[in-house]
């Protein structure tokens, strides 16, 4: 094969600064770009936070039936504010505020994410003015949200606080920045913010490795597997994918996907609201219908239940059997307990109505009519898929659930009048058979009073065998309970609508039964069967954009890279930048080995957006030369490294795992610093080979040219540890090593000077450092230290990791 010069770059050392033998085995480990802290996930499903110093645990997140229990993948929003993770078993996408450890939102997809970045778009033309405008606006003619009450065991936070505006958290700044997902089956997906889907891409086959969004969103580069029918093992591909019209259309795709995560927001809003009612209303309000059912089954009278309270209301006495039911099993114990249930349950359904579903489904019309706007001019938004019509039915839909909220504070309100009536008068009937004093106010009816009474008795206590058939009971006395049920079934006992003067107006008017100026109303449906409408007709507004975006991306380069031979235990890694070069030349770089994760050669593809280059100066493939470790005394020897892993430090350094061999035998591992200016040292004078496209890069191996690279005092030998992963940080200068056996840890400050402290800790052993760290956890900072060095508030408190140190120096796997 060709072969470059080999180079020397001298570069300050790096120390180590932490290290932990962990509980469980770790699967993910990612950095926050802004902080020193770093996520982890480990193989119990816990999302874990950790400080740069001494490796301290700063909160963890355990699994549980919200979220799921087996992460497959972690990303940092840009700004180091949010944390987002992806579960298999529930096929969640979860939000996770890193200040507070708290859900701040969570969506459910369909396939099983594999992979995620998250990137900013660093284009100015993404935080406009107009932006910054549409946000005013929204606050300046919208009331504040009220916060939900936190006496309810709601699924997430996002509105639990005093400030309910948790939006803004999830807005973060006013540039764009987007969440791409990839998973099985080629399937891949962009979310504005996180929250609200643009693009749904379908272009590519296989499942997906790893990706990358520019931070213009001009280009998708995405590392799948694929399996495909003549061959048994799969081949790993390299996609290149062009998504200029999310680029060219940028300050409309932002305008647009703010006002969407503003819509996806109140959404969840409504829906915790319906938990919160719903938590309101108690099963004991089931008590009266169950009892009344029970008292038809045993009684041997052919008298109705209507008509035994009928008697007893007219003649003031009851029948033997009436009088057990009353007296034996509700009590008078029980009746008033019964009454202040309802009265309190009825309020507190009463206030989350009209101060959460009405203001929160007036927030909606006033976002979803400002969308319709936007649609309406086509110049700008047709490209992007904003449908008038469909904006239309969502309007439509909100404006039933308002009817329907409305619908049911008037049955809150005649049945909360009907049952103080009812119960003062059944109150006082029962006092009088158990011979108890009776207060005069009680006495007291008039003949309005029994007449409310009689018409509550008739309405109420009408015998209904096709309910019994259906619910188990006879009655149902307590309505307010069916608009609650999260049943398709229609209301078992909706509003009476003959007799009223609109309907009936609506009915008999040509022109007005069908006016799109009228909402549409279901009167036999219930509150939660109307808010699964608005979700699927909002739902159906946010698919159309996400379909015509991800119809007009398109694939520009494909490239089989190898074939896949994988290793047991361990899994391949693929490092695509989460940056790209914003200078003249524009690069992106894709860096990979061959076959396996232990290869003697990494390859790296520079990748220039302008497609009229060569695709022979794409590749270059890269090795280390013998003076790696500038302290081996013998160099007569074979000496030979393979990749374990390797990852973007920042745009122009990579970071490499090696293992050492010494005449094919095993010399431990060594974490290094590869300069990119190293490697691609002249670009004019670069070799060339001719590249068969038709053919997998591995069947032209010996065509690459290759570049030995020879690096002094950037390097360091990992004593005592079979290191197996990394992962970096050139923003912080820290690097995180974890061992084969996935439980041991290392951590590193990668560019410090040589102060003559790193000198001292290189002459002592490696084990040194080891043994003292059980005593340095014991010392640990207290938990204010920690906060203040990690920025974060309300901690879960430290673990104490002394007992945790089950293996000593030189024993682990």
């Amino acid at each position: 094969p060709l072969s470059g010069v080999g180079r020397r770059i001298i570069m300050p050392a790096f120390r180590q600064v932490g290290e932990k033998q962990l509980p469980n085995e770790i699967l993910y480990m990612v950095w926050s770009p802004k902080r020193d802290l770093i996520a982890l996930a480990n193989k119990t499903g816990e999302v874990l936070l950790h400080r740069l110093a001494h490796f301290q645990r700063v909160w963890s997140l355990a699994p549980n039936e919200n979220t799921g229990k087996e992460v497959t993948s972690l990303a940092w929003r840009p700004d180091g504010k949010v944390l987002a993770f992806s579960l298999a078993d529930t096929r969640r996408i979860v939000l996770c505020d890193v200040e507070k450890a708290e859900i701040l939102h969570f969506f459910s997809l369909e396939n099983i994410v594999t992979c995620m970045h998250w990137t900013e778009v660093m284009d100015p033309k993404s935080a406009t003015t107009s932006v910054n405008l549409l946000d005013e606006e929204g606050s300046l003619f919208l009331p504040k949200l009220p916060a939900l009450p936190k006496s309810y065991n709601t699924p997430a936070k996002i509105f639990s606080e005093e400030k309910s505006d948790e939006v803004t958290k999830l807005l973060g700044d006013k540039r764009l920045n987007t969440l791409v997902l990839g998973g099985d089956s080629g399937f891949i997906e962009l979310y504005a913010y996180g929250m609200y889907k643009i693009a749904t891409v379908a272009q590519i086959a296989g499942r997906c490795l790893d990706l990358c969004l520019s931070n213009d969103l001009k280009a998708l580069s995405v590392i799948t597997e694929v399996q495909l029918s003549k061959e048994p093992e799969p081949i790993i591909s390299y996609f290149q994918l062009d998504t200029t019209l999310l680029s060219d259309c940028l300050p409309e795709v932002t305008r647009m996907a703010r006002k969407f995560t503003h819509i996806s927001t109140l959404l969840q809003y409504q829906k915790l609201s319906l938990a919160c009612m719903c938590e309101a209303w108690e099963d004991i309000l089931m008590q009266m219908d169950l009892r009344l059912t029970k008292f038809v089954q045993e009684k041997s009278t052919k008298t109705s239940v209507q008509e035994e309270f009928m008697e007893l209301l007219m003649w003031g006495k009851a029948s033997p059997e009436l009088q057990s039911l009353l007296m034996n099993q509700l009590t008078v114990k029980g009746l008033k307990k019964l009454g202040q249930s309802i009265e309190s349950s009825y309020s507190s359904i009463q206030k989350l109505v009209i101060s959460h579903l009405q203001s929160g489904s007036e927030a909606l019309l006033y976002h979803l009519n400002e969308l319709k706007g936007m649609a309406m001019w086509k110049q700008k938004y047709q490209p992007l898929g904003l449908d008038v019509p469909a904006i239309e039915d969502a309007i439509n839909a909100v404006g039933t659930f308002i009817l329907k909220a409305n619908e049911l504070l008037q049955v809150i309100d005649s049945s909360m009048k009907s049952f103080k009536a009812f119960f003062r008068w059944l109150y006082a009937a029962m006092l009088r058979m158990s011979d108890d004093h009776v207060l005069p106010e009680l006495n007291k009816m008039t003949h309005r009073d029994v007449s409310f009474v009689a018409d509550f008795l008739s309405e109420h206590f009408k015998e209904a065998p096709e309910l019994y058939d259906q619910k188990g009971q006879y009655f149902n006395v307590e309505r307010v309970g069916q608009y609650l049920k999260d049943e398709d079934d229609d209301l078992v006992t909706p509003p009476e609508t003959e007799g009223n003067p609109w309907f009936s107006f609506l009915q008999n008017s040509v022109h007005l039964k069908e006016s799109p100026l009228l909402f549409p109303y279901f009167p036999k449906k219930s509150l939660h069967y109307v808010k699964r409408l608005v979700e699927i007709q909002i739902d159906s507004c946010l698919q159309k954009p996400a379909e015509v975006i991800g119809n007009s991306v398109r694939q520009v380069v494909y490239m089989p890279l190898y074939k896949l031979q994988p290793v047991e235990g361990i899994v391949p890694r693929f490092s695509l930048p989460s940056f790209w070069n914003d200078n003249s030349s524009n690069l992106q770089y894709v860096v990979f080995t061959m076959h396996s994760i232990e290869s003697s050669r990494i390859y790296i593809m520079r990748r220039p957006t302008d497609l009229s280059r060569s695709i022979s100066n794409w590749l270059l493939a890269v090795e280390f030369g013998d003076l790696l470790c500038s302290t081996r005394s013998d160099n007569n020897k074979e000496s030979q490294f393979s990749f374990l892993d390797v990852g973007f430090y920042d745009d122009e350094m990579l970071t490499v795992l090696l293992k050492g061999y010494v005449d094919k035998e095993e010399k431990g591992r060594i974490l290094a610093q590869l300069p990119l200016s190293s490697i691609y040292i002249n670009e004019e004078t670069e070799e060339e080979f001719s590249l068969d496209t038709d053919k997998r890069l591995d069947e032209q191996t010996n065509q690459i040219p290759v570049q030995t690279v020879i690096v002094e005092n950037q390097s360091r030998s990992l004593e005592n540890m079979k290191a197996q992963y990394i992962a970096v940080n050139g923003i912080r200068k820290v690097s995180c090593v974890l061992s084969s056996n996935l439980r041991h840890v290392r951590v590193f400050e990668m560019d410090v000077e040589d102060d003559g402290e790193v000198d001292e800790e290189e002459e002592e052993p490696e084990s040194r450092d080891v043994s003292g760290l059980k005593e340095d956890m014991l010392n640990a900072q207290d938990d204010s230290d920690v906060n203040d060095a990690a920025g974060i508030e309300n901690p879960v408190l430290l673990e104490d990791d002394a007992s945790s140190l089950e293996s000593v120096p030189g024993t682990w796997n």
